[in-house]
């Protein structure tokens, strides 16, 4: 490293798997070093120059790594040059899934498996508190970066899919800025967490088969630190930010299986990806002259984040899966789905179909008793209507003298019977038909969730990595850009404040966890549960089976 720039530090994250690829990974023992060998492709043809063997040189390895270790590896030196004034940059790197956003930011459900800004987060104010004479304030901002759009996750009327013109990338005399991007004071702690909660949840989420909930969108985390004598009897102002940015997944559009709107997310994300790299070589060549910062938002933004007296720090996150893991198909997964995860909605699906399918044969029977009602009923009426016609032959009608038999009278009782039972029948038709059409609802309802949850759970069961599968299990939170519901929401006001003392009294992770946990509360508490409403209609049925 020269005396002018700084050299960047490049760490590899290796997502953690019981199904290590030990023949394609090669770790240093001196955990600075990876090799990775490729198999050539039988495709490539006889003659296949098509490189297979890489080595890297790196700053530090990262295996089974917890998240405090690599906190303690990647960031806590960075943080606290920028309490003395230096310009700091974090960067996650890699193909989707692979881990950026579990490093950058974190499971948000668990204290302990929070990621690099909730830790950068808690070191300044923690510092910020143990400065005797120094006053320091802090400023956050949250862009994201969709499509060459810039988006500012903290507006307050945050209209997702609604491109804000405002923002644009500025060059200033104190440096770049985004014109019309919110940046908001914190004093505490929670406060800043609560804010990074809040913009998490207003992320662009695309959908595609290497993971459901992948990123399709470069997010920039920045907190402006200013720190000056609290006496002012010296009135120098050290000013610095910290600059943690979470990229979008790098992949193979031959990869993703994706088309349309997806495919175009990651053509945009391919190329401000590519122009990154363009940025970081030129940097790194001393003859270089031109910088092409202004090739895209991405690059442009981060002009005065990388390079010059910025300390910078690249983590590249990988896979470490073996490539023989393939998924079963679908059709297998399904049947296995229905036994094992979706077993609840599988049974209220069934049951629901169940008692759809009896109130149809109830229906089809009750219509035809009421065929068989009408024909006896038109049977008897041609029956009374003969007797009657007799009778006028014979002129008994006229002498005022009606006899009626008592085969009639026993016709005339029949079809007054007849009458009312087609009538009782034509009622309880009705009610079927209601019925039939409420169930019906029901069991499309049910349907369209077993498959939503299906496709839910085979992704997140075969393409995400297994430490972002526990903040999935029951009565952990969801990730940022899903509905989280939280059983706290449930809670009337009082017994609301009990819990939050309850909690803080006994948490698991110490004192300090508990601006972590509030803070992530009240995001949850912003959130509407979307199928609050689906399992009540699904459960009425259940609970009070229809008569």
């Amino acid at each position: 490293a020269g005396t002018k720039t700084r050299r960047v530090l490049a760490f590899v994250r290796v997502k953690p798997t019981s199904h290590f690829a030990q023949d394609m990974i090669k770790l240093g023992s001196d955990n600075k070093s990876i090799d990775i060998y490729i198999r050539k492709s039988p495709r490539g043809g006889i003659v296949n120059n098509t490189q297979t063997d890489w080595s890297f040189k790196l700053d530090g390895l990262l295996h089974n790594a917890s998240q405090e270790m690599v906190y303690e590896a990647v960031a806590k030196d960075l943080v606290s040059k920028a309490l003395q004034g230096y310009n700091g940059t974090i960067m996650c790197y890699g193909q989707t899934g692979a881990g950026k956003t579990y490093t950058m930011t974190g499971a948000a459900s668990e204290y302990r498996n929070r990621g690099i800004i909730p830790r950068a987060i808690q070191q300044i104010f923690k510092s910020a508190a143990e400065f005797l004479n120094i006053l320091v304030t802090v400023r956050i901002s949250y862009l994201e970066i969709y499509n060459e759009t810039l988006f500012d996750l903290l507006a307050p009327a945050l209209g997702r899919g609604c491109k804000d013109n405002q923002l644009t990338v500025m060059d200033g005399p104190q440096g770049v800025y985004v014109k019309g991007l919110s940046i908001h004071p914190v004093s505490h702690e929670e406060e800043a967490l609560h804010l990074l909660f809040e913009g998490e949840t207003n992320r662009v989420i695309g959908e595609h088969s290497l993971n459901k909930n992948s990123s399709r969108s470069h997010c920039i985390f920045t907190m402006f630190i200013e720190c000056r004598s609290r006496d002012y009897t010296n009135h120098k102002c050290l000013k610095s930010k910290i600059t943690l940015i979470d990229l979008a997944g790098s992949e193979r559009l031959s990869k993703t299986g994706s088309e349309g709107q997806v495919r175009i997310e990651a053509s945009y994300i391919n190329k401000s990806l590519t122009f990154l790299e363009q940025l970081v070589i030129a940097l790194a060549d001393p003859k270089r002259e031109h910088i092409p910062f202004r090739q895209s938002k991405l690059t442009h933004v981060l002009k005065d984040s990388l390079g010059g007296n910025c300390n910078t720090v690249l983590v590249t996150n990988i896979y470490g899966e073996a490539d023989s893991r393939s998924p079963p198909s679908k059709h297998e997964a399904f049947e296995l789905f229905k036994k094992q995860a979706g077993r609840v909605i599988h049974r209220v699906f069934r049951e629901n179909k169940r008692i759809l399918i009896s109130r149809k044969k109830r229906s089809l029977s009750v219509a035809q008793k009421i065929n068989r009602i009408k024909q006896q009923m038109e049977a008897i009426k041609e029956a009374l209507e003969a007797q009657k016609q007799k009778r006028r032959q014979e002129g008994e009608e006229a002498k005022g003298q009606v006899i009626i038999d008592e085969e009639e009278f026993s016709l005339i009782l029949k079809l007054k019977e007849l009458k009312e039972e087609h009538k009782a029948g034509f009622t309880e038709l009705q009610d079927l038909k209601a019925e039939i059409q409420y169930c019906q609802q029901l069991v499309d309802k049910c349907r369209k969730r077993l498959i939503s949850e299906f496709e839910i759970w085979y992704n997140e069961s075969f393409y995400i990595p297994e430490h972002v599968r526990e903040a999935l299990k029951p009565g952990g939170n969801i990730r940022p850009g899903m509905i989280p519901i939280n059983r706290v929401t449930c809670l009337d006001e009082d017994e609301q404040d009990k819990f939050e003392q309850m909690q803080e009294a006994v948490l698991p992770d110490g004192p300090r966890s508990v601006s972590f946990y509030r803070a992530r509360m009240k995001t949850d508490q912003k959130v509407t549960p979307e199928w609050t409403g689906m399992e009540e209609t699904t459960w009425i049925i259940q609970s009070q089976p229809l008569p």
